[in-house]
């Protein structure tokens, strides 16, 4: 456990240090999150405080996140179950999720904590690479799950993943090995989930590896923050000429489509899919002028122009 309690220590102090100020565990009573919290509490880390959320969509809930409680009580961690009231139908693991992150924000902003940690592992990020995979994903989906990022719905408050290099098989032994039991939610191996699909694959692939699919994810995020980087030196170039955006597009098309998605969310009236997005950039690029979420653009002198048009009147 020694050995466990560093590694963790050295992921965790990758993302946060003690300075920064007390965070927020997120911990359902599942082995993934019992396994965070009894690593971080054995790392010392940071201070912290620890919740539990009842979506409202199960009655064993309320008891999983009494077991998290008393687990937390001989730990001698505050604890909050936060309860929601969530109905149950289509989407329902989006809404949920949506649901807790507000919570945990709410949450978190109430006890003054400076971020929140969940328990996303290596398993969790192939499974996430592979489901984008499967829907065309660019640079920036196939980056998936970062270890440092924003909250969902709380871009103030960061979401810290310092088990993204943890299998799910070492964590399990963790919460084993201090004699812990842990709960299991049923809707984790239930089949109408793509997650739970892509999940039962992965189980019958053994040679892919998990831990070098999270390396490249890695690799990827940072090649999107080098595109970020490239794509804020094209946007600042943007002149305005009497209520026109131009910009002179001498970029690759990844940085390309990056900018008209700035100019499109600066000026436009809604926020394009991706393949919109590609093909106006198409358009421009072909010398046609072409309309997208209420910014018509157009080419000139070598330039791309872009200006809001008028609403339809109804």
């Amino acid at each position: 456990m020694e050995a466990l309690t560093a590694r963790f220590a050295r992921d965790f102090a990758a993302l946060w240090s003690r300075s920064e100020g007390p965070v927020g565990l997120a911990v359902s009573g599942g082995p993934d999150s019992l396994a965070l919290l009894v690593l971080m509490h054995a790392a010392g880390c940071a201070p912290f405080a620890v919740a539990t959320v009842d979506h409202g969509l199960r009655a064993e809930a309320a008891a999983e996140a009494a077991l998290v409680a008393r687990v937390c009580a001989d730990l001698g961690v505050s604890h909050d179950t936060l309860t929601l009231s969530l109905p149950s139908g289509a989407g329902v693991q989006e809404r949920a999720r949506a649901a807790r992150y507000a919570a945990l924000a709410e949450w978190a902003g109430r006890k003054g904590l400076g971020a929140l940690v969940v328990a996303h592992h290596a398993d969790d990020q192939a499974e996430t690479v592979l489901m984008r995979l499967n829907r065309g994903a660019g640079v920036r989906g196939l980056a998936a799950m970062r270890a440092r990022s924003a909250t969902p719905g709380a871009p103030h408050l960061p979401l810290l993943r310092p088990l993204l290099g943890w299998r799910r098989e070492e964590l399990a032994a963790v919460v084993a090995e201090v004699g812990l039991v842990a709960v299991a939610d049923p809707s984790n191996e239930d089949p109408r989930f793509e997650r739970v699909r892509v999940r039962s694959a992965l189980r019958d692939a053994a040679w892919l590896d998990r831990t070098a699919i999270t390396e490249s994810a890695r690799h990827l995020a940072e090649a999107d923050e080098a595109i970020e980087w490239a794509t804020a030196q094209c946007i600042a170039a943007i002149r305005r000429e009497e209520g026109v955006l131009v910009w002179r597009p001498d970029a690759p098309r990844a940085i390309a489509l990056r900018v008209l998605e700035a100019i499109v969310g600066e000026i436009g009236r809604s926020t394009p899919r991706g393949r919109e997005l590609a093909d106006w950039h198409d358009a421009l690029r072909q010398g046609r002028t072409a309309t997208l979420a209420g910014v018509k653009g157009w080419s000139r002198d070598g330039e791309w122009r872009f200006a809001v048009t008028p609403p339809h009147r109804t």
